[in-house]
């Protein structure tokens, strides 16, 4: 793909190569995935005390952890009321408030390294596309009694304001959670991770293990690591490398594209540079980027894969179908990345066997739950709590394989028409 010189484009140009695991090498733990949970842990470790290697099959942040929408907030996949159904009501309270710790961690690693590129931003507004502003406020007063949240309600004149649709009714702005470049934020951990003695090997995808003794062992094509603990954070490109781990999840494949330099134009649409996110299953998501020069947009999910030109059509018909002044808009840049999805919607977080863990299946759940769950991942292997069983319920369960992608994509038509539905008898 040609990268033409904006946003995520600069990145890779100026990207740092890492070379590939050549020989044996021997650390504490070895981390097999440089994405989001991956970098997390390792960077928690070697702030430990740890010596740290981890084995990235491309390149930091390839795939949905670098380019995704670049959403800090609170909150998982799905709601606290289907969490409670599973694990019980306080697991699902003290699951939400880690979910907040999640977004200030995100927030402190960006200020204690000076990750100047990550380039936060401050705010995030979900809107709704019916009708019901007293099911909203009822949401945030909830909201700020159980988890000391802070949410602004807004009602359909300040929407407009900023949001020059008549798709959008009412919101709620939180203003503690924001936004940021995802893949800048990874580099800076990564340099982190580094200055503090750990390596990074790109390029080294990891082909076979042993993992029964004391001490496992992960081998690459030219090179091998021992270690005391393995941690797979492999996301939605999880292999065959642990059988068990790959019939646990679901590949899904997210769209995003990023519009030309138009900021006029832009402004004659949208004046906020808060995140935006709607209240549908899937639904779309976007924000201002380059100084409120450009439109990343994002949305749409698919099982399969797909033709990203083609996914951009749809996403362009949700763009204009909420904003016909943006008809004229060009898209400069698209991609898509694969998530992974368990079948409960909650991460996968724990220990597998002594001294092999797992943190992954993170998809729809935004950058908190990656840096909390690669945090209680170090934390444990640290010794230094047991935060990681809050999550135990929510374990490895079969996914469905072929028949279990057949009925998401099901399932998620099911809830399009369901909003359709819902939007049109308001």
């Amino acid at each position: 793909m040609n990268y033409p010189d904006t946003y995520y484009s600069r990145t890779i140009v100026d990207r740092t190569e890492r070379p590939a695991l050549s020989g044996p090498a021997e650390c504490d733990t070895v981390v097999i995935g440089g994405g989001l949970a991956g970098l997390t842990t390792a960077l928690q470790l070697a702030r430990g005390g740890q010596k740290v290697v981890v084995l990235e099959a491309q390149s930091i942040g390839f795939g949905a952890s670098g380019r995704n929408g670049g959403f800090v907030s609170a909150g998982f996949a799905t709601d606290v009321e289907h969490i409670a159904r599973i694990g019980g009501a306080e697991r699902a309270h003290q699951l939400y408030l880690m979910s907040i710790e999640g977004v200030e961690f995100v927030r402190e690693t960006i200020a204690a390294l000076g990750i100047a590129g990550a380039d936060p931003i401050d705010g995030v507004t979900s809107v709704m596309r019916y009708d019901d502003g007293a099911g909203l406020k009822a949401y945030a007063a909830e909201a700020r009694k159980k988890y000391g949240q802070e949410l602004t309600y807004l009602d359909t004149a300040s929407v407009r304001q900023s949001l020059r649709s008549t798709r959008y009714f009412h919101g709620v702005r939180d203003g503690k959670a924001f936004h940021i470049h995802p893949l800048n934020y990874l580099r800076g951990i990564a340099a982190e991770i580094e200055r503090l003695g750990g390596v990074i090997c790109e390029n080294s995808r990891a082909l076979s293990t042993d993992l029964a003794g004391a001490k496992k062992q992960v081998r690459t094509e030219n090179g091998a690591v021992t270690a005391r603990s393995v941690v797979f954070s492999t996301g939605g490109y999880t292999d065959h490398l642990n059988p068990q781990l790959r019939r646990a999840m679901l590949p899904i494949a997210t769209y995003v594209m990023v519009s030309e330099e138009a900021p006029d134009l832009i402004a004659s649409a949208i004046t906020t540079r808060d995140g935006i996110g709607d209240n549908r299953r899937a639904g779309d998501y976007y924000r201002l980027v380059d100084d409120g020069r450009r439109l990343l947009w994002g949305g749409r999910i698919t099982t399969r894969a797909a033709s990203t030109a083609g996914l951009v059509q749809e996403l362009r018909r949700e763009m204009t179908g909420t904003y016909p002044q943006l008809r004229d808009l060009k898209t400069e840049l698209a991609w898509s990345g694969l998530m992974a999805y368990a079948r409960h919607l909650m991460p996968q977080i724990g220990e597998m066997q002594p001294g092999v863990w797992h943190c992954t299946a993170f998809g729809g759940h935004g950058l908190n739950t990656t840096a909390i769950g690669g945090k209680v991942v170090a934390e444990a292997i640290l010794k230094q709590s047991d935060r990681h069983t809050l999550f135990a319920p929510f374990g490895l369960a079969w996914a469905g394989g072929i028949a279990g992608l057949t009925v998401a994509q099901l399932t998620y038509w099911k809830l399009q028409a369901q909003d359709w539905w819902r939007e049109r008898a308001a």
